[in-house]
């Protein structure tokens, strides 16, 4: 993942922002007695990108995959549409529990801005719905040049989401977080349509850490920098989750992105460990073998 990478990651101060104050307010009136959900994952599940994650001879990655990860951040749908058989192939390839949180095709986001989708929307969703039990959050990411001024695009699109699937919004224009007329007018619209403000951890563009929910969804895509700093800043997540939690989180969905993929299922397993203790869940850590040196 390019996103956001600098040439010298050692020179960004990554120390992390404090808890928007309306987050606390989202997280008390949304409390449940709901269990605390946690998914963590890569992006991708191709040996290619993953070089070295798989063991010798694997015959499924997405098989192997599924049984050391709970979850993918489905980026292949951002590239094409698929159609419903192939949604029903990978759910019938992944264990009870699995879940797939599939990106909204670029005709949507990017071609068509969001301007008279609903054909494609209704297919995507169509298709994207025999994950079934398997289906996460999904998520549309904007262009970086989509700006405030269509927020009346963005505000029709988010209001004509079907409210029985979970959606993410990942707005990349810095306006929506610098503006606070703006940022007020944006989160609020998230708010109130239960539509989940994605959170972006990447080196530069430190602005996309608002550190504002607008659910209860911590939906975060952390990206490291293939740099010794990635660690701690995973650490710092693991305590920031924790006081969310205490405020009242239910539901963490959280991706591992590197500007090199090979190392995110690294990144990954040490991030699971360390929130494993942290909240005394039993997530399986991905090869946990190999990876007991970063531990």
């Amino acid at each position: 993942m390019k996103f956001g990478k600098v040439a010298h990651p050692e020179t960004i101060d990554f120390s992390m922002p404090n808890t928007h104050e309306d987050t606390f307010r989202v997280l008390s009136n949304n409390k449940n007695n709901a269990d605390l959900s946690v998914y963590v994952g890569c992006a991708k599940w191709n040996k290619a990108d993953l070089k070295g994650f798989y063991p010798k001879g694997t015959k499924d990655e997405l098989i192997y995959y599924s049984s050391q990860f709970n979850s993918i951040e489905l980026n292949a749908t951002f590239y094409r549409q698929f159609p419903p058989e192939q949604f029903e192939k990978w759910k019938n390839k992944t264990p009870k529990g699995f879940k797939f949180f599939p990106k909204l095709t670029q005709e949507i986001s990017h071609w068509k801005r969001l301007e008279g989708v609903a054909e494609i929307v209704n297919y995507y969703l169509d298709a994207a719905t025999k994950l079934e039990e398997k289906l996460g959050t999904i998520f549309l990411q904007l262009h970086a040049n989509f700006g405030p001024k269509n927020l009346d695009r963005l505000q029709n699109f988010v209001e004509s989401w079907p409210k029985n699937i979970p959606l993410t919004v990942e707005c990349r224009h810095t306006d929506w977080f610098t503006e606070a007329e703006i940022s007020r007018d944006f989160f609020s619209l998230l708010e109130k349509n239960n539509v989940a403000n994605t959170i972006v951890d990447t080196a530069g563009r430190r602005d996309m850490m608002h550190m504002r929910l607008t659910n209860n969804e911590a939906f975060i895509r952390y990206v490291g920098a293939n740099h010794p700093t990635d660690y701690q800043r995973l650490e710092d997540w693991v305590e920031r989750l924790y006081d969310w939690v205490e405020a009242g989180l239910k539901n963490i969905h959280f991706f591992v992105h590197q500007n090199l993929e090979v190392e995110s299922p690294l990144l990954a397993a040490y991030f699971i460990e360390k929130l494993n203790k942290k909240l005394g869940l039993s997530l399986t850590i991905p090869n946990e073998q190999q990876q007991q040196s970063l531990f």
